[in-house]
């Protein structure tokens, strides 16, 4: 076991503290992650406030993971020790079932969280919001050099997030996609699809990040205060991406849908939607959601990322800022990620 220092939740209530934690020696098949980076994710701020359950505290959160590798374990083929590395969602899953055969790790029963998950030692997982981490050498990521080391650890989450759907859902040259929110998730869905060969419009609850959004790339901006977006972009979509934890009329939304188009939600929202099932027979409509990504998955989008010139918009911040950003994130004031400088840690 080796102590390092990190950030954690000591209570729902109470603010992040310094600390110090454990993390395991160094396995066969391990690798040890110098954390540059630790992108902030709304999710974080849920689990540790007990918003999702109970959590056993204290636990230190943060699945945006960017850094180099440090050691490698003797059975460690696919890295060295000073490669560029990422880690998400995912620490570990258990490799046989028919989800982690076909690449989605995700889907494992028995799939390990980058925190607030027990480990395969029967001990509860912690985060990147630390200066090192151990993990699977199979669950950790190649960061292109394309790709600065800050920019890319939130797309080990809001990334690959957004990047699931897109290609699940072919999104291509000529696709109409729309993005419900312009926010962590949204702006890189934004980002993501017009690089894909999308057109993009945002929808957004006003014009304030407007400039923000075509800026990235999207043609059209909509307010959804404004009953004419309704009335306009009826049947327009082919796929709309609802990146949003709120209630939605979801009716209205899906009459913006073209026939056999989608709405996926990669919000969460707490309450659960109403849905008049005629909107979606009426077109052959339909509602999904999609969750991360796979061990593959992820790969490829953060190579897409690199070739595309793509990265998170972010604010980098030292560690003990990192109370004031979370205060900021549920405040909906960031464009569009906070990044803790791991340095400061």
């Amino acid at each position: 076991m080796r102590t390092v220092k990190a950030w954690a939740a000591p209570s729902a209530t109470e603010p992040l503290t310094a600390t110090t934690i454990e993390r395991r020696d160094v396995g066969p098949n391990d690798v040890l992650i110098e954390i540059a980076y630790a992108g902030i994710c709304h999710s974080d701020i849920h689990t540790a406030r007990g918003e999702w359950g109970d959590v056993p505290y204290p636990l230190v959160v943060g699945h945006e993971i960017a850094g180099t590798v440090a050691e490698v374990g003797s059975e460690v083929t696919k890295h060295a020790v000073g490669d560029r590395v990422g880690v998400g969602c995912l620490v570990n899953s258990c490799g046989e079932c028919d989800a982690c055969r076909a690449g989605n790790e995700q889907y494992c029963p028995d799939a390990i969280g980058t925190y607030n998950a027990t480990d395969r030692d029967g001990t509860i997982t912690q985060g990147g919001y630390s200066t090192h981490v151990v993990v699977d050498a199979d669950f950790a990521l190649k960061i292109p050099d394309g790709l600065e080391l800050d920019v890319a650890a939130p797309l080990l989450c809001a990334g690959i997030t957004t990047w699931t759907p897109l290609r699940r859902w072919g999104v291509r040259e000529g696709s109409k996609v729309a993005v419900v929110g312009l926010g962590g998730l949204g702006h890189m869905g934004v980002q993501l699809a017009v690089a894909l060969g999308a057109e993009v419009t945002v929808l957004s609850q006003s014009l304030k990040k407007q400039e923000d959004g075509l800026a990235l790339g999207a043609t059209d901006y909509r307010a959804t205060s404004d009953d004419e977006t309704f009335t306009d972009l009826r049947g327009k979509f082919d796929l709309i991406l609802n990146t949003v934890s709120a209630d939605l009329p979801i009716k209205r939304y899906l009459s913006l849908l073209a026939p056999e188009g989608t709405l996926v939600n990669v919000g969460a929202p707490a309450e659960p939607f109403e849905v008049p099932v005629f909107s979606l027979i009426g077109g052959s409509k339909a509602l999904a959601g999609s969750n991360i990504g796979g061990i593959p998955g992820t790969q490829e989008m953060l190579d897409f990322c690199a070739d595309k010139g793509i990265g998170a918009k972010i604010e980098v911040i030292p560690a003990d800022k990192v109370n004031e950003a979370w205060d900021r994130v549920v405040a909906s004031d960031v464009r569009y990620r906070f990044v803790i400088d791991a340095a400061t840690i």
